[in-house]
């Protein structure tokens, strides 16, 4: 018994490192975003500083911990079985949701997860044992801390709406005062600003949230509660002469040194409340093995009333959770992906969307301009000239920076002080909601959500937010049919489940390697859109998009000579995923052309042209690679071998006519182009012979009338993307001479 025990511990502390991982993996968008989004440092600089702010943060964290040993469940109504059960199954469920979360780039909440998790394990194991005693299952609240679990759930769905009003609010009063163009304002206030907002950072973290830190005695804490304001004063004073002397002495912008300090800050803030989400459920499973051990190690039907009481976490397993956090924030990658959807969802810039539209997101917008606009007729003119002149955006911005630094600071400063407030109530507040509503709530605040994009950032947030009511479901019903599994099968289901967890998370790492590998390719097709790459971009896209359309070509005649639907669904979905990239590269056009010069507009039409034609091959591509895909998977008639003879020719015809292309473009020798233009023309010759050819064979009965219409429309569509090549070679051509001649 004790083996088996001792064994399922071990369980929780493996998988507890694991979900420190994945957990760490989803939540460091909470502290990242908004100094990577307004690029306040060097990436390594501002991974250093939240590194610091997480280990300082984990060994302020034992207080939260008792919210997994008896904040959502009555310990004392459950076994030491019964318990431990509830804590691998919480574990298990933990581990498999928030991977496959990151896996798919979206930011849920491993505070919602494990509060979930506990309360569906908690109600499972009640339903089980009122079962087993013959009771009602209407007693299981009996089993159940419910005015805990209500204020904590309460308390988690509230900060969300706080968090918005709270970010717009001070958002929109902080750039009502500094306005867009704040430099000179802060040449003069920064110093100011920037005290306030570190005094304000420093008063949430160490006059509440260290409340509860291990290193704090009572002793010390009355202290600093009866000179409260003493500290405040001094702090702001120390933090103001500070702020000055560096700009004076160094001429370091204030805002990068609040942005750094707030990013600390959130990070502590994150590691002080998260780190029960993580190890707060192996840390009680590991108490209640001890008092099993206690009670002489052979009764598993004692009752668990020992973890209702104080327990002290030791430092040691803190400092080791903490480490694990910070080695996993350097080494994830699954982190800056998760990072990229709050990035784009805040962007100040409008251009290519993460998120669709949706018809709520429609209405709400379409009610909001009704609404601004009926408000705007009671508001006197002079008042709504001041209003638009503070908020007028400027008209140039940098590149690749999502939002200022100005909403960098408030969105650290308010997202700080939310969570360690909660912190300090013992409210395991979601920092990823906190965080991710206060960064919407700012970028509404400043105009970043404007008609040209709000009805796809709206439809982005409603998205992230019914992730979140999907993770609250999903967590407790996983949890809740984990844990009874676990009661029917023990050790076989024990084993069963971690060998099935080990499978999912090593096909969520397949998946992950599989989106980076499309990111890669994405941003190569968005390289620098300045006039000196412009060239180099338009290089880069054709080759990436010819060579990707052989590689598919290839793929359908494979698939047609085997007769495999699946070798086919794959040309499909390659297919797909190419019209996808086409796709984006023709939305982000306008945002090139904005970015180059006037005397390079000519050069922008010859883009302009490239950017169509290729949009048009991916799209052909599609109606060849997708009607080819439903032929076999319906197991209508092969091809005849003489129609894969025709295909092989014309696709060997075709490689050799694209390495063509895409060497004259890499050589910049276009007094090739003549060359190609005939190798277009034999093969413009070849596939109307071959379309006579197959014209006659439907005559002759030879082949049926869905074989005829699917080898006549690749025959169609395989010109097409001839002709479109052709037109991408001299449109190329064109754009590298009027970049030559301008230069």
């Amino acid at each position: 018994m004790e083996q088996y025990y001792l064994f399922l511990v071990g369980i929780l502390f493996l998988f507890a490192i694991v979900d420190v991982v994945v957990g760490v993996s989803n939540d460091a968008v909470n502290f990242l975003s908004s100094a990577i989004g307004a690029k306040a440092a060097p990436f390594y600089v501002i991974m250093i500083i939240a590194s610091l702010g997480v280990i300082a943060g984990a060994v302020s964290s034992d207080g939260m911990m008792e919210i997994a040993r008896s904040g959502i469940f009555i310990p004392s109504m459950f076994t030491f079985n019964n318990i431990m059960l509830i804590f691998v199954g919480v574990m298990i469920t933990d581990v498999l949701l928030l991977d496959t979360f990151n896996s798919l780039g979206l930011p849920t909440s491993t505070t919602v997860s494990i509060i979930f998790e506990l309360l569906g394990g908690g109600v499972m194991m009640a339903i089980i044992n009122l079962n087993n005693s013959g009771l009602p299952a209407s007693d299981v609240l009996t089993y159940i801390n419910t005015n805990t679990a209500i204020k904590i759930v309460t308390g988690i769905f509230t900060a969300v709406i706080i968090a918005f009003v709270f970010g717009t609010l001070i958002q929109w009063i902080t750039r009502l005062i500094f306005s867009f163009n704040y430099e000179k304002k802060m040449n003069t206030y920064g110093a100011l600003f920037g005290g306030i907002a570190i005094t304000a950072i420093t008063y949430f973290i160490v006059i509440k949230g260290a409340k509860h830190a291990v290193f704090m005695t009572p002793e010390l804490y009355e202290y600093i509660q009866t000179h409260t304001g003493t500290m405040l004063l001094y702090s702001f004073g120390f933090w103001t002469v500070l702020m000055q002397l560096l700009k004076w002495a160094f001429k370091i912008n204030v805002l990068k040194v609040v942005v750094l300090a707030g990013t600390f800050a959130l990070a502590l803030a994150f590691a002080g409340n998260d780190m029960v989400n993580f190890i707060g459920a192996p840390l009680a499973g590991y108490v209640s093995f001890d008092l099993f051990m206690q009670n002489g190690g052979l009764n598993d039907l004692i009752t668990m009333e020992g973890l209702q009481g104080k327990i002290t976490t030791p430092t040691f397993f803190l400092l080791i959770a903490g480490m694990i956090m910070v080695l996993t924030l350097w080494l994830s990658k699954k982190a800056r992906m998760v990072t990229q959807t709050t990035l784009s969802l805040s962007n100040q810039s409008s251009g290519e969307e993460q998120f669709g539209s949706s018809v709520f997101a429609r209405l709400i917008v379409r009610h909001s301009i009704r609404i601004s606009e009926n408000v705007g007729r009671f508001i006197p003119k002079f008042v709504k000239k001041f209003v638009h002149k503070r908020f007028e955006q400027p008209k140039v911005r940098k590149k690749d920076v999502s939002f200022d630094l100005l909403r960098a600071s408030v969105n650290l400063i308010v997202a700080s002080m939310l969570i360690t407030l909660g912190t300090s109530l013992k409210l395991p507040l979601s920092t990823t909601y906190v965080t991710f509503m206060v960064a919407m709530g700012t970028s509404l605040a400043d105009g970043a959500w404007g008609r040209e994009s709000a009805v796809y950032r709206i439809t982005g947030v409603f998205t992230v937010i019914a992730g979140w009511f999907l993770t609250a479901f999903i967590a407790f019903t996983i949890c809740a049919l984990i844990v009874y599994v676990l009661y029917i099968g023990e050790m076989y289901a024990v084993i069963g489940l971690f060998i099935l967890a080990l499978v999912v998370l090593f096909k969520t790492q397949i998946f992950a390697k599989r989106k980076e590998a499309e990111k890669k390719q994405h941003d190569a097709l968005k390289l620098d859109s300045s006039e000196e790459n412009l060239t180099i971009r338009s290089h880069s896209n054709i080759s990436l998009i010819l060579s990707a359309t052989l590689d598919v070509f290839n793929q359908i005649y494979t698939g047609f000579g085997n007769y495999s639907h699946q070798e086919l669904k794959v040309a499909k979905l390659k297919a797909k995923e190419l019209d996808k990239n086409a796709k984006t590269l023709k939305d982000s056009v306008n945002v090139t052309i904005k970015d180059i010069g006037e005397e390079y507009f000519e050069a922008s039409h010859n883009y302009v042209q490239v950017v169509d034609y290729l949009r048009e091959i991916s799209r052909s591509l599609s109606f060849i690679a997708d009607p080819s895909y439903s032929h076999v998977s319906n197991n209508h008639k092969p091809l005849i071998e003489i129609q894969k003879h025709e295909l092989h020719e014309i696709l060997e015809k075709y490689e050799a006519y694209i390495k063509k292309i895409i060497y004259i473009i890499e050589t910049k020798q276009f007094s090739q182009i003549e060359d190609a233009i005939n190798e277009q023309t034999l093969l413009f010759e070849y596939i109307q012979k071959v379309r006579k050819k197959q014209m006659k064979r439907a005559k002759t009965g030879e082949v049926n009338t869905r074989n005829s219409l699917l080898y006549l429309q690749i025959l169609h569509e395989a010109k097409q993307i001839i002709s479109y090549s052709m037109n991408v070679l001299k449109s190329h051509r064109d754009l590298v001479k009027a970049i030559e001649y301008i230069g």
